[in-house]
């Protein structure tokens, strides 16, 4: 069973073979968050491909930022490269949801929520208890919480 992990390094050669500089200089940084995830702790170990997706889901929101950044600075060589190696590293992650998909878990977890006596701004945890294992890499924190609040205060 091949890991995400040595997927990335199997690409990262291919990469390198076919001199593809954005895949191989990407996927070179992406790997070495992993191994720094790898030792960071008291003793080396190796990632689950659960713990790799997270390493690379940062390193894509990363990009974002980076590309946000850029665009407002008014240097748009670099967003464009930081959104193309998001995108790359974005091919890597389970598909996001949809606006409709990520509306729908949100209302029946509000709906959950009321029955159990959240209100007011405590209803905003408990929904969120509820939300974030349902949508646990297929949706942004931030966009998750921004579609709470939106229900909530409907």
């Amino acid at each position: 069973m091949t890991t995400l992990k040595s997927k990335l390094q199997e690409d990262l050669n291919a990469a390198i073979r076919e001199r593809d500089e954005l895949r191989s200089s990407t996927l070179r940084l992406t790997l070495t968050a992993i191994t720094k995830e790898e030792v960071a702790g008291k003793e080396k170990r190796e990632l689950s491909d659960d713990e790799v997706l997270k390493v690379i889901t940062k390193e894509a929101k990363k990009r974002r930022e980076a590309a946000e950044a850029f665009e407002q600075g008014g240097r748009p060589e670099s967003a464009e490269r930081e959104k193309a190696e998001g995108e790359l590293l974005g091919a890597y992650l389970p598909k996001q949801l949809s606006d409709d998909e990520l509306n729908e878990i949100v209302s029946q977890a509000v709906q959950e929520a009321r029955a159990a006596g959240a209100e007011g701004p405590r209803a905003m945890g408990a929904v969120m208890k509820i939300v974030n294992p349902k949508v646990a890499g297929l949706a942004e924190g931030g966009r998750v919480a921004a579609v709470v609040k939106q229900l909530l205060a409907g």
